[in-house]
């Protein structure tokens, strides 16, 4: 294509409102304009990526039996009522002119359970995996970061159903495995990761996320190959020297003293010699839970631990009728009327300091489990400096964007919706169910996030919107725009996905326009190299250049573009 004729509005400054890397670039390059909050338009530049990426994520599904389907956004309320996710706050909830309650889907769980149960009858007819790609939307409460956390977005989510575990265990190996020839083939660095399955439900899940500055999430990773979201990522506290012998209960004056920065200073005693104590309500029922004063509770594992996602932080006036004091001096000894959960880090500590439950007062030489009875349950997240349950070395802590996710759903929809086959003895059996997703525009964004400078992109020619961008450095030279315009059929005619910046600008615009535009070759022909008959070849990635004759260079760029290299 000519760049005369195509629409690439290139910015040259960088936006004020673009926080993430892969926002400026993508707004800078003219690949995407934001229409509202979350919400995006998908230029020239980024439909031709996009195509790319879903054309690999088509081949991969079909490559593991996959059929594709293409199901409506817009689902009848009745169908999610039946799986109990109709009160979810991030789903877009309307009424149509008749009245009727309806959604925009944010996954399609409901309908794909809702056609299984109409269609499929006996075991004989399984193992299925159905995919779409398709939009999605979700009511996000803080869209950010350009096309990392949208309203409306473009996802691949397949559905497994088997008779029952062992099957599914089978069809969410082949997803898996076909995750890693997806992101391998996208040109992304990733990982694999443990993570929380959070609302979709599901008894086994895990993540496939790119390292990048700008992600949202956090991920523990360690070299004997342990990786997890820091929703999920269990880890071993380092020892802490607790002091010998034993010693009383001994409480003490801490007036104005409500917080455990506040307590450090005032005892000149470290955050990890200090009781965190924490109130909340679940299901209008007190549960008092306790940490380490440098910790921090994962509301994830406490949510996967309660059972349940009904709970709140008490308030002031819950924790002093709980406690008899007020927030700031609270703690678990003599503590009656409330569960109490301690993070594992405090099991076989002693001689802590805890909230007294008087008012400006502590108690030193707290011991766990001679001054107050507990559970013990991992309920905190992961910290810089903890060490890996597998292997005890330390682990790193990675920010990441979520590139897809993978769930063992089990029988969590087909039960509630009563989808059901007739087993090999001729009984009704739940369809055992795997769900898992893809988000397209995140692809594009940690190809960004992974490979960008000071100018602009560099994209993995795989997903690139073209291979190369032919630029003519002086359009008046009929000598380089002859020999430009040549070149550019041959390499039409060689299948090579060619930019033919044919545009009248000075060479240095163009340059910098190529820079931008995350393409991987750019072939630059000027006056003084038609002399020679050469052209230069740019490595974008590495900014290398290398001079080659013009009857030479298809075939060196085609090496440059076969996919070994």
């Amino acid at each position: 294509m000519r760049w005369s004729q195509v629409f690439i509005p290139t910015l040259r400054e960088v936006p004020a409102e673009a926080e993430a890397a892969s926002h400026r670039l993508l707004l800078r390059a003219g690949y995407i304009r934001q229409v509202s909050a979350g919400i995006f338009a998908s230029l020239f530049l980024a439909q031709r990526s996009f195509l790319k990426i879903t054309q690999i994520i088509r081949e991969e599904m079909n490559r593991i039996g996959a059929q594709e389907f293409y199901l409506p956004a817009l689902n009848p309320a009745e169908l999610w009522q039946e799986s109990g996710r109709w009160s979810a706050d991030v789903l877009f909830k309307f009424k149509d002119r008749g009245g009727h309650d309806l959604c925009l889907g944010m996954t399609h769980e409901e309908e794909m359970t809702n056609i299984a149960r109409s269609e499929l009858r006996s075991y004989k007819q399984l193992p299925q995996i159905w995919y779409q790609i398709q939009e999605k939307f979700r009511d996000e409460p803080r869209p950010k970061s350009g096309l990392l956390r949208l309203r409306q977005f473009m996802m691949k989510d397949s559905y497994s159903f088997d008779l029952d575990d062992a099957g599914l265990d089978l069809s969410y190996q082949k997803h898996v495995d076909a995750y890693h020839r997806i992101f391998t083939r996208c040109g992304l660095k990733y990982l694999h990761v443990e993570a929380y399955s959070g609302m979709m439900g599901g008894r086994v899940s895990s993540e496939f996320t790119a390292p990048a500055e700008s992600g949202e999430d956090w991920i523990a990773s360690c070299e004997c190959g342990y990786a997890a979201n820091l929703e999920k990522a269990e880890s071993k506290a380092p020892p802490v020297s607790d002091p010998p012998g034993d010693a009383p209960l001994e409480p003490f004056s801490t007036p104005g003293q409500k917080t455990i920065d506040d307590l450090v200073r005032f005892t000149r005693e470290g955050p990890e010699r200090l009781i965190k104590t924490l109130d909340y309500i679940v299901e209008s029922k007190p549960v008092v839970v306790l940490l380490r004063g440098d910790h921090s509770l994962s509301e994830t594992k406490f949510a996967s631990l309660l059972g349940t996602g009904t709970y709140r932080p008490a308030t002031p006036d819950e924790a002093f009728a709980l406690h008899g004091a007020h927030l700031g001096s609270l703690g678990p000894v003599g503590l009656k009327g409330a569960r109490l959960i301690a993070d594992r880090a405090l099991e076989g500590r002693k001689l802590m300091i805890a909230g007294a439950n008087r008012d400006d007062t502590h108690l030193r030489n707290v011991t766990p489990g001679r001054d107050f009875a507990a559970e013990y349950h991992d309920v905190r997240e992961v910290a810089a400096g903890d060490l890996c349950i597998r292997c005890g070395r330390p682990l790193r802590l990675t920010k990441a964007v979520e590139l897809g996710h993978v769930f063992k759903l089990g029988r969590r929809y087909s039960e509630t919706m009563h989808a059901t086959v007739l087993n090999a003895q001729g009984q009704e059996s739940p369809l055992v169910m795997g769900s898992y997703g893809i988000g397209v525009e995140r692809i594009l964004s940690a190809a960004a996030e992974q490979n960008h400078d000071a100018d602009g992109m560099f994209l993995p020619r795989a997903i690139a919107p073209f291979d190369v961008i032919l630029t003519a450095a002086n359009m008046d030279d009929a000598r380089v725009r002859d020999a430009a315009g040549e070149l550019y059929q041959q390499m039409l005619d060689a299948s090579i996905e060619v930019l033919f910046d044919d545009r009248s600008e000075r060479p240095g615009v163009k340059f910098k326009d190529a820079d931008l535009i995350g393409v991987p070759f750019r072939v630059t022909v000027g006056s003084k190299k038609i002399q020679q008959e050469t052209a230069e070849i740019f490595d974008r990635s590495t900014r290398q250049n290398q001079d080659v004759r013009l009857q030479e260079l298809l075939g060196v760029l085609g090496k440059k573009l076969a996919p070994s290299s």
